[in-house]
């Protein structure tokens, strides 16, 4: 059973605020995504960890005939998401994971933003992944944003993103966030991301995206 990082109650609450923080460009990022998918038919996404909505709404904002399916196993970030959502009655939000939903249903495209650096690399990245590749139709794009990098790698991109946090942080809580990344995630390397996609059933991604310690990568279901 893979260990699951849930968000709730103060994490839950702050989460919209934090990711725009800590994250340099990440609205700049969910806005691309769209314009990348435009072309897939039918518009019927699968978007795993979908925390709050917040890539959701920019596919709705982009084009209102998605159909999307939003899975997160936090009850408390579902309940945000449904309120973010509640106009819209093309989404479909389940508390879970991806295991759980059904495999007879596929899907012309999926997102797995900021999940997968909480899975530790001792099978629990790969079967997400897995989970994922099974409910696609094959060359359906899979798009996925995460924390990226050696341990080298890693540490010269934290540097920068100091550089890159809004005035006004703590160095204090600068100084933690950081120890965190560093020792309680678990990031894996460039090589490690594409050699885990390959073999779960995708092919060798693209990396289109980077701020500081976060990047972004596109690639097809096989």
């Amino acid at each position: 059973m893979s260990k699951i990082e849930l968000f709730e109650h103060e994490r839950a609450l702050a989460y919209n605020q934090f990711v725009a923080t800590w994250i340099p460009n990440y609205y700049s990022f969910l806005d691309a995504v769209p314009k990348i998918l435009r072309e897939v038919t039918p518009k019927k996404i699968l978007v795993a960890g979908c925390g709050t909505g917040n890539e959701i709404v920019r596919f709705l904002q982009q084009d209102e005939q998605w159909e999307v399916t939003g899975v997160d196993p936090s009850p408390e970030m579902i309940v945000q998401a449904k309120e973010q959502l509640k106009d819209f009655p093309n989404v479909r939000l389940i508390e879970g994971v991806v295991a759980d939903l059904d495999t007879d249903q596929k899907y012309q495209a999926a997102t797995l933003l900021l999940v997968l650096h909480f899975l530790e690399d001792n099978g629990d990245k790969l079967r997400t992944l897995q989970d994922i590749a099974e409910r696609l139709v094959p060359g359906a794009p899979f798009v996925m944003l995460d924390i990226t990098g050696d341990r080298i790698q890693l540490a010269d991109n934290l540097k920068i993103l100091k550089y890159l946090l809004p005035e006004g942080i703590d160095a204090a809580q600068i100084e933690e966030r950081l120890q965190r990344i560093q020792n309680d995630l678990f990031a894996v390397s460039e090589h490690r991301i594409a050699a885990l996609f390959e073999e779960s059933g995708f092919e060798a991604p693209v990396r289109f995206f980077q701020s500081s310690i976060y990047m972004g990568w596109i690639s097809k279901k096989k």
